[in-house]
């Protein structure tokens, strides 16, 4: 909704790629708030790809402007002999659309653009770091180090109570700069369909990585299988450069006799409805997450979920009341949890309107946007 608190004027937002998965899709709703409210949006994404089309179909100016993020791909020697020529390169483009644009805010999506930070604060503009991530699993020493430019944001927003922790753990001297607002998730557009007969499908969104675990979810279906259930697996998403290796492992592995021709790699879909509405049980197996929209996703559109106890994940899913939750990497456990799904439809028509009643509550993008609205324009003032 517009404020009438929000003056015009123009925001910058630099975001690493334009692919649609979680942290992109919360960009185009960031970018449909401010736009709302009166400002002009520019974006400046690292990489081309399918999001750039769509904040213009919105109404903001995008364009790829090629520019590095921080990736584990430049964890060595030679990949911080790489991103140091890559940051070479693209500088001069940065500064020119930073002084372009001339921006009364900048955002910047995500920890892994420390530089657009610097950049915009060197030259006067305040900043907006829009952070969606929670991870726990790296050396404490590489995480103090990525949470230390957000010294130099006006504000940080944190996208679910566990990015909040993280980051306080890490940079205890954020402070008051520091806003939590939960994402804004939308629903499809049409009243979700019953789930459709024949083989039970079940359903991991997201890239294909080891952080994110679908190998857990081969696990889980061969777990299913050797009980007898007809089961099958969809998996939407693909992998990054760096994890090219891990999807040849899970591709060989679903050709295996036992797996073959029960495991659908789809790759990365949006919108994800389809899929969705081809599923009986969304698997979020991943080993962390900041929040998890593939699973707010999944409630909105009448799905139950079984999903990993981690950060994020506690926020959206009351275990037993708007999904199931398992341990890290428990294969077994999550099996049991999908088997108690399949068999008791009380539990699943329970687990659905508790998990609906839940994403609509805490997710709403109307909320979402009015939050955002209020982040930007504050920081405009100070």
């Amino acid at each position: 909704m517009p404020s009438t608190r929000t003056p015009r004027g123009t925001v910058l937002v630099a975001t690493p790629s334009a692919d649609v998965y979680g942290s992109d899709l919360q960009l185009r709703e960031t970018v449909r708030a401010l736009l709302a409210a009166g400002w002009r949006v520019r974006v400046a994404a690292g990489s081309d790809g399918p999001l750039l089309a769509m904040l213009r179909e919105d109404g903001a100016e995008a364009i790829a402007l090629g520019f590095p993020a921080l990736r584990r791909a430049y964890a060595s020697p030679v990949g911080l002999l790489r991103l140091a020529r890559d940051l070479a390169g693209a500088a001069p483009r940065a500064t020119q659309a930073l002084r372009t644009a001339r921006p009364d805010v900048v955002l910047v999506n995500t920890l892994t653009l420390p530089w657009w930070t610097a950049l915009a604060r060197a030259h006067r503009v305040p900043v907006v770091c829009h952070v969606h991530e929670a991870e726990q699993s790296d050396p404490r020493p590489l995480r103090v180090a990525l949470a230390r430019p957000l010294a130099l944001a006006t504000t940080v927003v944190a996208n679910s109570e566990a990015t909040v922790a993280e980051l306080a753990d890490v940079n205890p001297r954020l402070g008051e700069r520091m806003r939590l607002v939960h994402n804004g998730v939308r629903g499809p557009d049409t009243a979700p369909a019953p789930p459709p007969w024949g083989a039970r499908r079940l359903l991991v969104v997201g890239r294909l990585s080891a952080r994110k675990a679908p190998h857990v979810a081969l696990d889980v279906l061969e777990r299913l299988i050797a009980q007898g259930r007809d089961v099958e697996l969809e998996l939407c998403g693909s992998a990054l450069t760096d994890q090219t290796a891990y999807e040849a492992e899970l591709r060989e592995r679903a050709s295996r006799p036992l797996l073959a021709g029960r495991v659908h790699f789809s790759g990365h879909v949006a919108p994800i409805w389809p899929a969705l509405s081809r599923a009986h049980v969304l698997l979020a197996p991943s080993r962390g997450e900041s929040l998890g929209n593939a699973v707010i996703e999944a409630q909105l559109a009448g799905r139950p979920v079984v999903a990993t106890a981690v950060q994020g994940h506690l926020e959206s899913v009351v275990d037993g009341e708007s999904g199931l939750l398992a341990p890290v990497d428990d294969a077994e456990t999550m099996a049991a949890q999908v088997g108690r799904i399949l068999d008791d439809p009380a539990l699943t028509a329970r687990l659905v309107d508790g998990g609906r009643n839940r994403a609509t509550t805490m997710f709403s993008p109307q909320r979402y946007a009015e939050e955002m609205q209020d982040v930007v324009a504050s920081a405009a003032r100070r």
